[in-house]
């Protein structure tokens, strides 16, 4: 695709130009420009250099080396400041180039936001209003974009080397960025805002157990009965809400599946990082312009227990395709995982069953949770506090069925004791004193655990 057809006409107009932040809106350090002459003599002379820069661009200019381009676009920039005679301090030239440049080779004005490593989360809600994720918290930012058009030449920049497209007949759209982070996109009609864009950042570095007891979100007891719970091949399922870290659980558990085990990764959009050698990604493919050549999550399943896995690691399941999981689990795949959105262990097993009935088979909902019992060993849930943390709140052993009713035992559970004076949420994750059913498999594999890891006992061992 050529360069001009990628810019549009963000050269042209003011859209381009970053604004100065709103009265009354503080400004976040790193997150915006520093001002540098005037912001209408910043904008005016953006967009006269861009004009002509765009102009003198050769539009079949390979855009694949980055640096290169990059280096090319400063030349032509230095070349029409000297030809113009434009005057302007070496921070402030660097401010207009740097500008110009995410406008023409990155995501405009959310270029600082992504280089932003202690931000999360990033989401447009329409032109003037952007508000970042950072430590759990939610900030508005004084980043804004000049209309509506210049959101959607972010958002094309983003979908259209994808393969996607987003337009009124096709108002929303799933992508992810070259670095892997999540994106979704939804624009007119659907939203009565303009564009909205929400974010989620891609780590680079991904998260280790040792980091997650660090943090607080969970206990050393809790991380070495996880960490034995995945080498003993339990099929274990994360549950939580929006944004409480369900793949980043499911990530770090994923780095105890043995060396020697061939690993098939499901997922919408591509965010795992398992780091054994054997391992097969796939990703879901939404329809073309056409309507066609949809690939499913479901399609994925199905289609993997023919690809010979010894574990199958399911990024979200969210219909249908939760009733072939579950099959798999009971048929050979022993220490499968999954995510679901659900709040607690109980609402795990009701958010199951309702997405098993979604796979459009006639089956009578005792036979469904017969399945779930024989499928499930353990839920993890987890859950992203009023203080922005987030924290293993119950690991729950499915012990098997009463009647029509599935059987749950929490094995270990957060409790919270109080709030200190900053906030945030004092508690302890405790284990409960019961010892699962299913500790003979971690004997038969020679993995002992210490007895005081389930609340009782003194002697210290590890596994």
């Amino acid at each position: 695709m050529s360069l001009l057809k990628r810019i549009g006409t963000s050269g042209a107009s003011p859209e381009g130009a970053v604004p100065a932040p709103a009265a009354g809106v503080r400004r976040e350090e790193s997150l915006g420009p520093r001002p540098a002459p005037r912001e209408d003599s910043f904008t005016d002379i953006k967009n006269r250099v861009q004009n002509r820069l765009i102009q003198e661009l050769d539009p079949k200019l390979d855009l694949s080396n980055a640096a290169r381009v990059r280096q090319q676009v400063e030349d032509i920039f230095n070349s029409i400041l000297d030809s113009e005679s434009i005057v302007l301090s070496r921070a402030e030239r660097q401010r207009v180039f740097e500008a110009i440049a995410a406008d023409i080779l990155g995501f405009g004005p959310l270029e600082p936001l992504l280089q932003d490593e202690s931000i999360s989360e990033i989401m447009v809600n329409g032109p003037k209003s952007v508000y970042i994720e950072r430590r759990g918290k939610l900030i508005k930012s004084d980043i804004a974009f000049a209309h509506d058009e210049h959101v959607l030449r972010v958002i094309d920049r983003i979908v259209a080397p994808l393969g996607r497209r987003i337009d009124e007949s096709s108002p929303m759209v799933d992508a992810r960025l070259p670095d892997g982070s999540r994106v979704n996109a939804v624009i007119r009609p659907v939203s009565l805002v303009g564009p909205v864009l929400t974010i989620r950042k891609f780590r680079k570095d991904s998260l280790t157990i040792d980091d997650l007891v660090r943090y607080g979100s969970m206990s050393r007891e809790m991380a070495e009965f996880l960490a034995a719970c995945v080498k003993a091949r339990l099929n274990i399922v994360v549950a939580g809400g929006t944004g409480s870290g369900k793949t980043t659980l499911l990530n770090v558990l994923s780095n105890f599946i043995p060396e020697d085990e061939r690993i098939i990764t499901v997922e919408n959009a591509a965010e795992l990082q398992l780091r054994q050698d054997h391992v097969v990604t796939l990703e879901s493919r939404p329809p073309n312009v056409e309507g066609r050549g949809e690939i499913t999550i479901r399609d994925l399943v199905i289609n993997c227990l023919r690809m010979r896995p010894e574990r199958i690691v399911v990024g979200e399941c969210r219909g249908g395709e939760t009733l072939d999981m579950l099959q798999a689990m009971n048929t050979g795949h022993d220490g499968s995982m999954t995510t679901a959105h659900a709040n607690t262990p109980r609402d795990t097993l009701a958010r199951i069953e309702t997405m098993c009935l979604m796979a459009g088979m006639d089956l009578p909902v005792r036979a469904i949770r017969e399945q779930i019992c024989s499928a499930v060993n353990l839920i993890v849930q987890q859950g992203r506090l009023k203080d922005g943390s987030r924290k293993v709140l119950n690991i729950t052993e499915v012990q098997g069925m009463e009647g029509d009713v599935v059987v749950l035992q929490d094995i270990f559970v957060f409790e919270q004791t109080g709030i200190d004076e900053k906030g945030k949420i004092i508690g302890t994750q405790r284990p409960t004193g019961v010892r699962p059913k299913f500790m003979d498999r971690f004997e038969a594999l020679n993995i002992y655990l210490p007895p005081n890891i389930f609340g009782y006992g003194n002697d210290r061992s590890f596994f």
